[in-house]
């Protein structure tokens, strides 16, 4: 997912993206623990791109912000 696909998303979706991340974030790290994983760059990726989630939510929201101060 790169951030582009990001932009073009509402922030509900985000929002639905960022928890389906946090969710399978849980399981990469059960799996770890567990000693199941067989990929462990799975996490990272999975940190990754929840922080973009977040980054965009964030940019959006200021946006809003600046335009709602603006009028």
């Amino acid at each position: 997912m790169n951030a582009k696909e990001l932009h073009d998303k509402t922030p509900d979706q985000l929002r639905e993206e960022l928890e389906n991340l946090k969710k399978e974030s849980f399981n990469l790290r059960f799996q770890q623990a567990t000693g199941q994983m067989e990929n462990t760059s799975g996490i990272k990726a999975a940190r990754r791109n929840a922080a973009r989630v977040k980054t965009i939510l964030n940019q959006k929201a200021a946006a809003a912000a600046s335009e709602a101060s603006a009028d």
